[in-house]
């Protein structure tokens, strides 16, 4: 009757492993595809799905294989304690526990003998050895059965378990260094992109922005109106002034005048000394454009007011672009107060020197960017967006939002500076240049201490001409662009103004500086300015005669 049973038990345990088989995922995956015929590509698991249904087939096996040989267990156990233990055909297994209880009951209370069972010796032999006979005579030796057969299953799922844990691993370290090898490559691909652009942006400067605003689509064209200017300029060399004294004159310099405090002094007392009302615009020059933009419409508005007469304008350098910056920003304010500007020499599309400096993206741009900084915050004590304003990005940005109004008379006006060797090896320019960082002496008179203070203002020698010709030459070789030093010449071209461009050569500082070897032959830079003015009135009048008939 037991080996009916255990015969039994061994036919169930193939149906048992396929019916928990079935009810695993992988088996109703693969049983799916199989039904329903799909596409191959379904089964292209990656390597992490692959390992997790090898890992869950394994512990699948394995819970099967304890299964079976816990079957066996009860089979040998069946037999050799079928006199000890009541089986009843109706149970459909045993218990373990049961059998240790039973067993410890009837090793003490019984001095039955117990049947013998022939059985491997499961201690210190090896597989190969042959099987010896022994006698189960205690509960102890049925759970050594027990653990033996445990151990032994357990043994044998880390076997099947270990190797995919040990590919599992392998995989991923190596699938781990791939992708910190391809990092790394990626990084220093990138590096070397970035370095690459860098010296292209260097290189390439400013090649693409020279001239834009001729460039631009809806932009109005400019008149030449050089040869009335040099009508104009012979005649007051002749001492013929026509310069009008309806008109309040404001002349506005350019980048950095606060430390020149002769810069137009000497035109404001020419103009003067012809009875003509001349202002020189207070204003800080090393701010933004916009902010002195509202300085100078406040400005406008007080000589307006206070002497009933349009202002002329005339700004040089930065002054010209504060001065359009002002009229186009506030023109609905000062339409009836501005009677014509006029450009000097100004950056009005921008200025390469300005872009190459302060250009992102190039070599060393960030350090260029300091040292701009500590020179212009620091010791000059200005705003960094002064000179930001003028580069060719900081143009077109303002020049798009903002256009100059067409009703405005303007004169735009841009020179050659000399490249000659002569020019270039000269130290002969005078520049009246402030010097607030040499310390005050402290002394008990007053005298003392109000000399020294007026010695802060001194003229000081300075190469300022070949300096200019340095910079000439380098925009020269460089772009192919001729300028004053600091600005090309299509860059200082208003569109929609009269542009003049006299022949002479003249570098950006002709108005800041005076020089020691003035040529008497040759008109200075008072005269021009009352040229360019006589030419701006006469601009003024056409506009409006033009306007009166339309």
């Amino acid at each position: 009757m037991g080996d009916v049973h255990v015969s039994n038990e061994i036919y169930e345990i193939p149906s048992a492993v396929s019916a928990n088989s079935s009810y695993h995922p992988f088996y109703l995956r693969a049983h799916d595809n199989a039904v329903n015929n799909t596409d191959v590509t379904e089964f292209n698991l990656s390597i992490d799905d692959i390992f997790t249904s090898l890992w869950t087939l394994t512990s699948c096996i394995g819970e099967q294989l304890m299964q079976f040989i816990e079957d066996l267990v009860l089979r040998d156990l069946n037999r050799c304690l079928e006199n000890l233990v009541y089986y009843s055909p109706e149970q459909d297994s045993l218990d373990l526990r049961n059998i240790c209880e039973t067993f410890s009951k009837g090793s003490s209370s019984s001095s039955k003998p117990c049947y013998d069972c022939t059985l491997p010796r499961l201690r210190g032999r090896r597989a190969q050895e042959p099987r010896e006979e022994f006698t189960v005579n205690t509960s102890s030796d049925i759970v050594e059965i027990i653990d033996y057969y445990a151990g032994s299953l357990i043994i044998f799922q880390g076997l099947l378990i270990f190797p995919i844990f040990g590919l599992q691993f392998v995989w991923r370290l190596a699938l781990d260094s791939c992708r910190c090898s391809l990092s790394y490559i990626r990084c220093a691909e990138l590096r070397i992109r970035s370095i690459l652009s860098r010296i292209r942006k260097t290189l390439r400067g400013s090649s693409d922005d020279i001239g834009w605003l001729q460039q631009t689509p809806g932009m109005p064209s400019v008149t030449d109106g050089t040869a009335r200017f040099l009508e104009l300029l012979a005649e007051i060399r002749n001492g013929e002034h026509s310069l009008p004294n309806s008109y309040v004159y404001l002349l506005i310099p350019g980048l950095f005048s606060n430390h020149g405090p002769l810069y137009f002094v000497g035109t404001k007392r020419f103009f003067s000394k012809m009875g003509l009302a001349c202002h020189i615009a207070k204003i800080h020059s090393e701010a933004s454009v916009e902010h002195n933009a509202w300085e100078l419409k406040q400005y406008i508005e007080e000589l307006y007011w206070g002497s009933g007469k349009p202002v002329m304008l005339l700004g040089h350098s930065k002054g010209g672009v504060d001065a359009a910056a002002a009229l186009s920003i506030y023109w609905s304010d000062l339409k009836d107060k501005v009677a014509g500007l006029a450009l000097v020499q100004s950056p009005y599309g921008g200025t390469p020197i300005a872009s190459d400096t302060l250009r992102e993206g190039q070599i060393a741009d960030k350090e260029t960017r300091r040292i701009m900084e500590l020179l212009i915050c620091k010791l000059i004590k200005g705003d960094i967006r002064a000179l930001e304003d003028l580069t060719y990005e900081k143009r077109k940005e303002f020049i798009m939002k903002y256009k100059l109004p067409e009703q405005v008379p303007l004169i735009s006006f841009h020179t050659e500076a000399s490249t000659a060797p002569g020019v270039l090896a000269t130290m002969t320019q005078i520049a009246h240049a402030e010097l607030p960082w040499l310390p005050l002496l402290k002394f008990d008179n007053e005298e003392s201490d109000s000399f020294l203070r007026a010695g802060r203002q001194v003229p000081v020698v300075m190469p300022i001409s070949a300096a200019m010709a340095l910079c000439a030459l380098h925009l020269q070789l460089r772009y192919g662009e001729k300028s004053d030093g600091l600005v090309t010449r299509r860059d200082a071209e208003v569109p929609g103004s009269v542009v003049v461009k006299p022949d002479r050569k003249l570098d950006h500082a002709w108005m800041v500086y005076s020089s020691s070897k003035k040529n008497p032959m040759e008109p200075d830079a008072c005269e021009m300015c009352e040229a360019l003015l006589t030419l701006l009135v006469e601009i003024g009048k056409k506009k409006q005669e033009e306007i009166g008939q339309s």
